[in-house]
């Protein structure tokens, strides 16, 4: 690395991983809840994330946190307050930056949209156990992603029993009971029609099998996150001086690919209880 060209580096690698590690939040249903400028990382890594909160029911308006009145930090706007952030850095390197690196510097910025998006795209269809490209990708994503919007479908149980069912079940869109998450997104009148398009997709996949793309979906879709109710039944108990729920948290989040049977039995893949919609976390939670 040429060292005049330090800082322009740094940026460039800061602005790529700041695309990354929101491209990763959003695969999961994770809303930072406080993405000021001192709440970003250099490192790209997540901190000071107190009003937090994994969605529930897929909602691009989704915020953890009550004390942000004006939903500036809300899930769907996660990428722009990351665009936002870097051109604060941006004007703080600048000093350092010759006119040439600071033109430079401003392209490296205005390429964060595309990384975003390119990685954005990359793990939905990892999540969706797409193969290889296809130009209606993006498309297809787009389309399940509006779908559970407007059924308010579970985000992380839609992913997981997309990563459990059968392709013969989606074909005759017989959905077992257990699969309760694609029960209600089958409820939505276009359901058949994407999935129509997602099994000719799967079928495009070379050298793939049901099998294969299941397991491969289980590997990057987890069955458990920490939900706010499991987090709130968890401290209530600690109030009382009975940690056993925040064992068993911290037992199982550390597999949450895995169907363990604890986590099974505390309902941890169930449909979130009614009392879970009144929670209301922020700064000070």
């Amino acid at each position: 690395m040429n060292d005049s060209n330090r800082y322009l580096e740094f940026f460039s690698t800061v602005v790529s991983e700041t695309a990354n590690l929101i491209a990763l939040w959003m695969s999961v249903g994770f809303a930072h809840g406080v993405c000021n400028t001192d709440n970003f990382s250099l490192l790209s890594i997540t901190i000071d994330y107190g009003p937090f909160g994994f969605m529930d029911s897929y909602d691009p308006n989704f915020v953890p946190n009550t004390s942000d009145d004006e939903r500036r930090y809300k899930i769907g706007n996660q990428a722009n307050v990351g665009l936002f952030n870097l051109s604060k850095l941006l004007q703080a390197l600048k000093p350092l930056l010759d006119p040439r690196q600071k033109q430079l510097a401003s392209q490296i910025l205005e390429g964060y949209g595309e990384r975003y998006h390119n990685r954005f795209t990359e793990l939905f269809k990892t999540k969706l156990g797409l193969l290889g490209e296809n130009e209606d990708d993006n498309y297809l994503i787009a389309f399940l992603l509006k779908l559970m919007e407007d059924t308010k479908a579970d985000f992380t149980m839609t992913f997981r029993q997309l990563s459990e069912i059968t392709e013969d079940q989606l074909k005759e869109l017989h959905i077992p009971e257990e699969f309760w998450a694609l029960q209600d997104l089958g409820k939505h009148k276009l359901f058949s029609e994407w999935v129509t398009m997602y099994l000719l997709r799967l079928n495009r996949n070379k050298g793939d099998s049901d099998t294969k793309r299941r397991t491969r979906m289980t590997t990057v879709n987890p069955r458990y996150v920490l939900r706010n109710w499991m987090a709130e039944s968890a401290v209530q108990k600690a109030d009382l001086n009975d940690f056993s729920e925040v064992r068993l948290l911290q037992q199982i989040l550390q597999h949450p690919f895995q169907r363990q049977q604890a986590a099974e039995k505390a309902g941890y893949s169930l449909r979130p209880p009614a009392w879970a919609k009144d929670l209301k976390v922020s700064c000070s939670s």
